[in-house]
């Protein structure tokens, strides 16, 4: 694909990149390292490894875990990959933390014989704290992908802050997907260049059509005390006293009644605690007239873009990066306040057929922006490229 001017024809993130950044001078190397093993953060490594693999002038290898549910979609790229071995529970981890040493010296040797300009970590790991630092001292180029600055409220805590210190101490660079998240970054380390993105849209396939929407508003993900599951309760009682017929359906992992005792006998509501297989969410998704996002404090959501690029807009909270992913009364609704009467009022605004129609349309355009990996990919090199010091090799 030609690198377009900024007139172009070709998408916004792509034309803009390609022309502003002219990174596409000489060829870039990335090891991409992904140690995880299920849920959003293996959906986004993929996608991302997708998208790098479709830019012109990138050669992509990867470091995977063994133990990976999505090991096979990695392998199935036929990209240069090693797949190493981490674990698959707790007993796992604390076993497997004494090859962490030498996985260390296994990525950096990978690294050296791939020649790869930089190690981009799709997302943090228990063991990228001991791991990063040794690629600083082989002279690797590391830059990790920052989903969060701080541990959720709720969330386990125990040496969260001490491992992001050293991840960013060993760090070129780092890319965050929200303003809120580049905020408390600059502020812990000022001095460490940041580069801020969206966050895609990690469908495991092609956008789900046909689908019929059962329900008004759908609740979907890990149940934690941050997202607000008890704030939803309340919230939709309310709704229910002046939308009588209005539907609620909550699907997730986690204790829902411990998280919002009561939601259960709602009438109305659809209590599903459950885990979902990756390529079975977007149709759940896909069910819903509108997805409903009642968090009391976000980084930002994995399945909000998801859920733009199925063309299901969004009612949200105005916290974190939500209100960032959000383009309120163009994608979705932004609720006044973190509050049940607040968040109420917007969910009875979506409810109008004529608001919801123009929401979903709008949804549907930015999300496919947002599931357009290699633009993604390629607005992310751009960002990242004044970084790494390269200059054309020879023969190429």
């Amino acid at each position: 694909m030609p690198c377009p001017p900024p007139n172009s024809s070709a998408s916004p993130a792509t034309a803009w990149w390609s022309w502003a950044c002219g990174w596409r001078s000489s060829r870039l190397r990335v090891l991409l390292w992904y140690w995880g093993r299920r849920g959003g953060g293996a959906q986004f490594a993929l996608s991302l490894a997708r998208g790098l693999a479709a830019v012109p002038g990138t050669e992509v290898a990867l470091s995977i875990s063994r133990e990976g549910d999505l090991a096979a979609g990695f392998a199935a790229l036929g990209l240069p990959c090693d797949a190493v071995p981490t674990y698959s529970g707790a007993p796992g981890f604390l076993l497997g933390t004494a090859r962490v040493p030498g996985l260390a010296r296994r990525l950096a040797r990978q690294a050296r014989d791939f020649r790869a300009d930089v190690v981009l970590s799709a997302m943090p790991h228990l063991w990228t704290p001991l791991v990063a630092p040794v690629l600083k001292r082989a002279g690797i180029a590391f830059v990790p992908v920052l989903h969060d600055a701080a541990p959720h409220p709720g969330d386990p805590a125990l040496l969260w802050h001490w491992r992001l210190r050293r991840e960013l101490a060993a760090a070129r660079g780092a890319v965050v997907l929200s303003a809120a998240v580049e905020r408390a970054i600059r502020a812990g380390a000022p001095a460490l260049p940041l580069f801020r993105q969206p966050l895609g849209a990690h469908l495991p396939g092609p956008v789900p059509v046909g689908v019929e929407a059962t329900h008004d508003f759908l609740f979907f993900g890990r149940v934690r005390a941050y997202k607000g599951l008890d704030l939803l309760r309340d919230a939709f009682a309310l709704l229910r006293q002046t939308h009588p017929a209005a539907t609620l359906r909550v699907v997730g992992e986690g204790d829902m009644e411990r998280a919002a005792p009561g939601l259960s006998t709602l009438p109305g509501v659809t209590v599903e605690p459950r885990w979902v297989a990756d390529a079975a969410i977007p149709p759940l998704v896909a069910t819903a007239r509108s997805l409903v996002l009642p968090y009391r404090e976000a980084s930002q959501s994995g399945v909000l873009p998801i859920a733009l690029a199925c063309g299901v807009p969004v009612v949200a909270t105005p916290v974190g990066g939500l209100a960032e992913q959000v383009t309120d009364n163009e994608t979705g609704l932004l609720a006044a306040a973190a509050t049940p009467e607040a968040l109420a009022a917007a969910m009875a605004r979506m409810l109008d057929p004529a608001t919801r129609a123009r929401l979903a349309r709008g949804a549907l355009l930015r999300g496919a922006g947002l599931a357009d990996w290699p633009a993604q990919a390629e607005m992310l090199l751009g960002g990242i490229r004044p970084w790494l010091g390269l200059v054309q090799r020879s023969g190429e």
